[in-house]
């Protein structure tokens, strides 16, 4: 076993809602962007006007980047009440249109809008990406291979999208299948070895299709500017505590996946298959989903899939020292995800309001509450 670190970054994605309609804001954005770019170095803009992004720096200690997290969420809070503007955190923003979005200027995401069109202009989502640095980073695409098997565990903590354009979807993570409309998105195919990978990427690069490898915007990538592999499946968690359990979570798989080079080798036509069904059922229905064991052929429980998978990393989580953040995962069970709480502040909402439209305003209300750390953030 490598004395590596494990070192980890969390980036989340934010929405901005107009602090009276609850829609994409009219007015405000410039002057928020410009506040938030002068106080919060770690703060960066998105595709969209109507977004914002913020980073931990590089670490080995949760506590460490759980005060970031709570420091920047109030810091864009604070910003975005002198600007009329809420902000929040989830997989999709329950009531916008995604014709009403404006695009940020940059040359890049020029180029992406260029390149992909109405597509990119109808990716109003929110996502959170977990780097994890590993020791030897040519062992990526193994680990990226071998770690496929846990994405629809990961996902279904996450998700926090079950609204689309001011509809209920009838699914718990309706993210994945907006940002599934972009290229190069969805499971990364199954490459033999890291020369195998390399070679995508210069075929891929020379015949102009990309920039380069960060235009492969897969579930679960090798990072180009860092020596990590990237976690890209999560919805942007509302509570910061689910946030840190996730990262907690994917951080002690890829330290199993390093000292147990056996577990998931040689995944299979039909391994990848399951894995995309899981996704499926996990996107649908969250924790509360039915995920397919391969080795039993049996659908199992969302609760002893993560029984079991937690088993398999108390020797992870002592060596990391974050046994109570992964402990978190079974919160999430227990008190449910994003999508149910606010399905749950809809249904409240809508009975108080008297309409859809109220609803539709509470559950943006009850995002920004508690991505900015105020309130009980139980859904059941």
């Amino acid at each position: 076993m490598t004395a590596t670190a494990y070192r980890f970054g969390i980036e989340e994605e934010f929405f901005l809602a107009d602090a009276a309609t609850r829609g994409t804001p009219r007015r405000g954005l410039a002057g928020f962007h410009a506040a938030a770019r002068a106080l919060l170095p770690a703060a960066e803009r998105e595709l969209l006007q109507s977004q914002i992004e913020i980073a931990t720096p590089p670490s080995t200690a949760f506590g460490e980047a759980r005060a970031a997290l709570d420091g920047l969420r109030r810091g864009l809070a604070e910003i975005g009440r002198a600007h009329g503007i809420l902000v929040f955190g989830a997989g999709t923003h329950p009531s916008a249109a995604w014709d009403d979005q404006r695009p940020t200027d940059g040359a890049r995401y020029r180029g992406i809008l260029d390149e992909v069109r109405m597509v990119g202009r109808r990716t109003l989502v929110g996502g959170m990406h977990v780097h994890v640095e590993v020791a030897r980073p040519d062992d990526r695409v193994d680990l990226m291979n071998r770690l496929l098997p846990f994405l629809p565990l990961l996902l279904a903590l996450s998700v926090s999208s079950p609204f689309w354009q001011g509809r209920a979807t009838g699914l718990s993570g309706y993210r994945l299948s907006v940002f599934g409309e972009m290229p190069r998105t969805g499971l990364p195919d199954l490459f033999a070895t890291a020369d195998d990978f390399a070679r995508y990427v210069q075929v891929m690069t020379q015949a102009g299709a990309i920039r380069d490898a960060s235009f492969l915007w897969w579930h679960l990538r090798p990072s180009v500017r860092f020596p990590t592999l990237e976690l890209r499946i999560a919805d942007s968690c509302t509570r910061v505590d689910d946030a840190v359990a996730i990262a907690a979570l994917y951080r002690c798989l890829v330290r199993l996946a390093e000292r147990r080079p056996g577990l998931n080798a040689g995944l299979s036509g039909v391994g990848r298959a399951l894995i995309r069904e899981n996704l499926w059922r996990a996107q649908r229905d969250g924790v509360r989903a039915a995920l397919i064991d391969e080795a039993s052929a049996r659908a199992v429980p969302f609760g002893e899939a993560l029984d079991g998978t937690l088993g398999l990393l108390a020797e992870d989580a002592a060596a990391l020292g974050c046994a109570a953040e992964l402990d978190g995962a079974r919160r999430i069970l227990r008190e449910g995800t994003s999508a149910d709480l606010q399905l749950a502040a809809h249904e409240a909402g809508c009975r108080d309001g008297g309409s859809d439209e109220a609803g539709l305003a509470a559950v943006v209300d009850r995002l920004a509450e508690l991505t900015e750390g105020r309130g009980s953030g139980r859904a059941r």
